[in-house]
């Protein structure tokens, strides 16, 4: 007659040996039990439990090997690195299993089979991992049972900060329902959850905390506030995530973010939009009354950002960047840095003409052609030839006229030059607006 096995209380450990040797025999009880708390198979998880497994606070220590990247100085391992075999040691519950894969049947038994909402073996609780998952339901079971809605994990996190996605709003909203701090800061960067969902682009989710009275200008540990942290995601974000991101800038300026905060490296909101030359982010901050000639500590302007970004960002949205900022009363270019200017955006044309109607006159020098790759110039001639022609020519009157009045409106220009009775050519002309020549 076969031995029925004794319950098991304590720990299981799964091995990554015992997973592949599962294919070619039957699998061990831990792993099933573990397999079927993955799958949510709730007929499956009742029975193991009552004969094998009745201790629902039963702790998984999980053991395998992964290959690892390791960094390393080019004297030790060559320009690259060197891969290692790592051994990776995890501790988890099959409630924390159960909430991270939604199975709300499964958390449901558990909590009536007594497994604590609140254990953190492997640093987390089932609370950071349903809301890490989105899992709205499983989240809501949990408060109800009074799990701590401000539970820390290892890395001083709350569940609140693991609502990372647009899914997660309804997490967020059961949090808060149950008394979790909108204020608290967590993690390595101090981060409040507001600076998390600036840092994703959930205007949902900043909507939600600042209704419940979150600091709009709270700072994390790089003195960043959320402001300054979405305008620095805008690069990261595809054009779904723009938009949300474009709202949720707009949704913290209307709350009275600060538009000129200034972070541990003294750089703007608007420097880091225009790091990634997001026109319509700029031009929001703009009409904030962002200040456009600000310097960080390296002394770079939002305007020197952009031109450094303009080689990898779409050409339009590069251009767009800087005759905003030009508009809105940013200093150009000292006229001694724009050779270097010349062979850093030589692939977008458009930016060299707005650049160079910012100028009342610009000493160009038939040296600079040096900068310009032979096949980007063959590529742009018609532009590259009219430049060079005023190297032996004065600006035309028109030009001459348009710096005048644009001096006399200075930062201003963006409102008063639509105001002015002209042709609207003629209004886009005064706005640095290019035509693929240089007059």
């Amino acid at each position: 007659m076969k031995r029925r096995p004794e319950a098991v209380r304590g720990k299981l450990q799964i091995f990554q040996e015992m997973e592949k040797e599962s294919r070619l025999r039957e699998k061990p009880p831990e792993l099933e039990y573990h397999a079927a708390l993955i799958r949510g198979e709730l007929g499956h998880v009742q029975p193991l439990m009552d004969q094998l497994f009745p201790d629902a606070n039963v702790v998984f220590e999980i053991r395998k090997e992964e290959m690892e990247w390791q960094a390393e100085s080019p004297a030790t391992f060559g320009l690259s690195g060197l891969w290692t075999l790592e051994y990776k040691r995890e501790l988890t519950t099959p409630l924390r299993i159960a909430a991270a894969h939604g199975h709300t049947a499964c958390v449901r038994h558990l909590l009536d089979r007594g497994a604590d909402p609140d254990a953190t073996p492997g640093g987390r609780g089932a609370l950071h991992e349903a809301c890490l998952g989105a899992h709205t339901a499983c989240a809501r079971l949990l408060l109800r049972h009074r799990a701590d809605p401000d539970l820390a994990s290892a890395d001083g996190l709350a569940p609140l900060h693991l609502c990372r996605a647009p899914a997660s709003l309804g997490c967020a909203e059961a949090l808060l329902e149950h008394g979790a701090s909108v204020q608290q800061a967590g993690g390595t960067g101090q981060d409040t959850p507001l600076h998390v969902a600036a840092q994703h682009g959930l205007d949902d989710h900043a909507r939600l905390y600042l209704d419940c009275r979150a600091r709009v200008d709270a700072r994390n540990s790089r003195g960043e506030t959320a402001l300054s942290l979405a305008c620095g995601a805008a690069q990261r974000l595809d054009d779904l995530e723009h938009t949300r991101g474009l709202r949720l800038c707009a949704l913290l300026l209307q709350h009275g973010a600060a538009v000129d905060a200034r972070d541990e490296d003294e750089r703007t909101p608007l420097h880091k939009a225009c790091g990634h030359a997001q026109h319509s982010l700029v031009r929001l901050l703009l009409l904030h009354g962002a200040h456009a000639g600000a310097l960080d500590y390296g002394g770079a302007s939002p305007l020197a950002r952009a031109l450094q970004a303009a080689a990898c960002a779409p050409a339009a949205a590069a251009q767009s960047t800087i005759q905003v900022l030009l508009n809105h009363g940013s200093p150009t270019v000292w006229p001694d840095a724009f050779p270097k200017v010349l062979r850093t955006c030589a692939l977008v044309p458009a930016v060299i003409e707005v650049l160079v109607n910012s100028y009342t006159q610009l000493r160009v020098s038939e040296s600079w052609k040096e900068m310009i790759p032979d096949e980007v110039y063959q590529m742009h001639q018609p532009f590259y030839q009219s430049l060079f022609t005023l190297a032996h020519t004065p600006r035309c009157l028109q030009h001459l006229c348009r710096c005048s009045l644009r001096k006399i409106f200075g930062k201003k220009c963006f409102d008063l030059v639509p105001l002015l009775p002209l042709p609207m050519p003629l209004k886009n002309y005064m706005l640095l607006e290019p035509e693929g020549v240089l007059h």
